[in-house]
């Protein structure tokens, strides 16, 4: 979960990218979310990643807000402003998707812009990618604004975010929290940008860690 990028190289920029420009695409964490039985449980790794160094972040990827519950990628600027600055409107019950694309996406925006995150290129805006779950729904939100569900019921995003869908597959029928800790594993044990401890919430109220740093088997 990169904050800045210590080195030109690794930014993708060659010369002309300048040093310590935020990375703005998720290439470093892993947030995984599933939807079951009018819920949704969203976890998240603990990795900060700026270059070739990696710190554990006692700050969490996953956190609530409001009725809301949400995991972020790319940085934990954008995380702090979407944790401590947004203030998200009363969702629709009548509905959720149009509410999500329009009043929840536009505060959104407010926010990270107000916030000094947002990124503006030739006029056309962008943010950072997220995972939010709401009244047992999952939603991503991309970087350009878009809010997207899939028919699985699932979803996951950052670099280890093929690993984790493929270990979802595979647990169908577990229970939401376990799919979702099965998950955050594999992404870490394929992935040098994903490490535990992994947290873990649900729109219900309930949270847990786990996943000892000691556990992780590849850097």
């Amino acid at each position: 979960m990169g904050l800045w990028a210590g080195d030109d190289r690794l930014a993708g920029g060659g010369r002309s990218a300048r040093r310590n420009h935020p990375i703005t695409s998720p290439t470093v964490t892993c947030i995984v979310g599933v939807e079951h039985d009018g819920r949704v449980v969203i976890g998240g790794d603990s990795a900060g990643v700026a270059g070739w160094s990696i710190t554990v972040r006692a700050d969490t990827k996953v956190f609530r807000n409001g009725e809301f519950i949400m995991g972020f990628t790319d940085s934990f600027r954008m995380g702090q402003l979407l944790r401590y600055s947004l203030v998200p409107p009363v969702p629709h019950t009548w509905d959720l998707d149009r509410f999500m694309a329009t009043e929840f996406v536009s505060v959104v925006r407010d926010c990270l812009r107000e916030g000094g995150y947002a990124r503006n290129d030739a006029g056309n805006e962008s943010g950072g990618q997220f995972l939010v779950g709401i009244r047992g729904q999952l939603y991503r939100i991309d970087s350009d604004y878009q809010i997207g569900r899939t028919v699985d019921n699932y979803d996951a995003a950052g670099c280890g975010e093929e690993y984790a869908r493929g270990s979802l597959h595979s647990t169908i029928g577990e229970e939401p929290e376990e799919r979702v800790r099965k998950a955050l594993e594999a992404a870490a044990h394929h992935s040098t940008g994903v490490c535990p401890p992994f947290h873990i919430i649900s729109d219900d109220g309930t949270h847990r860690d786990g996943g000892d740093i000691d556990d992780r088997t590849s850097f």
